[in-house]
This record gives C-alpha cells, structure tokens and sequence, in this order.
C-alpha cells in the first residue's frame, strides 16, 4: 500500500505572520504571492505601491489590473472580519477610485459575507468585491502552504447581462467575438498551458500575461479595419523596449514574419499586424487560431529576450 501523508491545518496564522503590516503584507506584496492571489481571483495584479496613503490613512496594497489599468485596492486582516474594516475598503475604494477591491481575512463572518454580497448587487460592472479566507495548510509537519479560498465575488454574470442593455451593436459584437475566442482558445491544452483565462470586455482587445509586470500579449480585432493583431505590449518601460530594439534581428527571426515596431510617448508594441481580416463569422475560427499561433511566439519571445 502506498504511504499517505495527512494534511493538517495551521490554526494560528500569527505563528507565520505575527503582525499584519511588517509581516503579512510584505509577504504577499512579492511577486509570486500576489501571482497566486491573483489566480485565485482572475486578475493579473501589478503593485503599484505598499502602504498606500489615502488622506490620513493607508491601504495595505494599492496594484493595477495589467492590461487593462483598473485599480486594486487590498486590505488584509489576520483576523475575522469586523465593522472598521468594512468601512476601511469602501473608504479606500473611493480615495484611490478603485475598480477592484479585495479583502483578505482569517474567517468572514455571515453578516459581513453578506454585507459584500450585497454591495455587489447593487454596484455596477465597473465594480468588484472580493472576499476571501486565507489558510496555511501542511502535510506531516511540512512547510506551510497557503491557500486563498474566496467566499464571495462579483456575479459577473449578472452584471454582464446588466451591462449589455447598454452597449452598442458593436460593442456587443466585440463582447460576443472575444467570448468566443476565450472558448476556442481555451480548450486547446498547448495555449490553456501557457496562459491564465481572463475576462472579455466589449473592447477592440483581448490580453495575456506573460508573467512580466512590465508588458503583456495584446491581441486585437479592428473590424472597421479590417485590423487583425497580436504584439508585445509594453507599459512605460522605455528602457524595456529599448532592449528588445537591441536584440530586433533574433526577434524577428525567431517570429519568423514581418514585424511592425511602435513606440509611443509613453508606451510601445511591437508584434504581428494586419489588415486584410473579413470579420464574417465564418472566418472567426481561423483569426483565433492565428491569435493562438502567434501569442505562443510573442510568449516565447518575452522568456526568452526580456530577461
């Protein structure tokens, strides 16, 4: 018979984190961690700043969504939740203007889980609450391992019904366009491996992380174009631009078509680029496999030329 281990639960999370702004906070702000809160979530996270000020208070972690901008706002609490930190995120939600606000606590309590289940039905779709219990789980007296279990989230679902009163038919097109890309992409194992699920919007873009906080796959579908691209896009990282100028030969040799180079005032993409796309939806699967064909590159390029 084979040899099991147990997996037992660590009850006192301060034995691991005795305080929650020297320790805990600084813990979670380093990239991996707030890699795997982001998984938990759905969001790829970039932090923007530890101890963030807002008017004679701070949030624990103020962060960015990458691609797409949205603020996050996370405030941690080693203990059940209680009244002052509820306050505390809707306050810094409305200092830093906040899409995103995540609370990160020991054990929600049932009035408190209820209290973010109702802001989330009353807020619109810009906004999103997000409730979750940290563990620390171990097998045969093992390192520690966290787990974020989330307790409530935003019925995105609903809000996307909501919100699609609203838009406009193209709006909806591009909604309904990168939905399905999302379905078509996704189950193929080789790109499902490589990159993480994220939500479609009604926009003219869909974006990956390439686990680089500084750039990010961009894939785009201008039909009034005729536009169909997928490139390296870089956010206010001159410097990181400039080195992948330095290495352009092996670049494009390594994406092996022509590539296009674009460098704004503050930003810059470089990438595959075209304009003869029909977007009928007789041609959507074979723009999704050109999308899946052409991240995997660009994906390579970053691992293998950003470092």
């Amino acid at each position: 018979m084979p040899e099991l281990g147990k997996i037992e639960r660590v009850e006192d999370l301060r034995k691991i984190w005795p305080n929650e702004a020297r320790d805990f906070t600084v813990w979670l702000a380093q990239d991996e961690n707030l890699a795997m809160l982001g998984e938990a979530v759905g969001i790829d996270i970039d932090l923007e700043e530890r101890e963030s000020s807002v008017g004679n208070f701070s949030v624990d972690l103020f962060a960015t969504e990458e691609g797409t901008g949205r603020k996050i706002i996370i405030e941690n609490q080693l203990e059940d939740t209680n009244h002052d930190h509820l306050g505390k995120i809707i306050t810094y939600a409305a200092g830093k203007e906040a899409s995103v606000i995540i609370w990160i606590v020991k054990r929600a309590r049932d009035e408190h889980r209820q209290a973010v289940e109702w802001l989330n039905q009353h807020t619109d779709e810009n906004i999103g609450f997000f409730l979750l219990e940290i563990e620390l789980w171990r097998i045969n007296g093992s390192v520690p391992a966290p787990r974020f279990n989330i307790v409530e989230r935003p019925n995105d679902w609903a809000k996307a019904i909501k919100a699609s009163e609203g838009l406009s038919d193209t709006k909806k097109t591009n909604l309904e366009y990168w939905e399905a890309f999302k379905k078509y992409a996704f189950n193929r194992a080789d790109f499902k491996k490589l990159f993480s699920e994220r939500k479609a919007y009604p926009q003219g873009w869909y974006d990956l992380s390439v686990g680089n906080r500084y750039c990010h796959i961009t894939l785009t579908a201008t039909m009034t174009k005729k536009r169909l691209a997928a490139q390296i896009y870089i956010s206010k990282n001159k410097d990181l631009y400039n080195h992948f100028l330095e290495q352009k030969a092996a670049i494009e040799e390594l994406l092996g078509d022509e590539i296009t180079w674009h460098e704004a005032s503050v930003d810059a993409v470089f990438g595959y680029d075209t304009y003869n796309a029909d977007f009928n939806t007789d041609n959507w699967d074979k723009y999704f496999e050109w999308y899946c064909e052409k991240a995997i590159k660009l994906r390579e390029v970053v691992r293998k030329f950003a470092e």
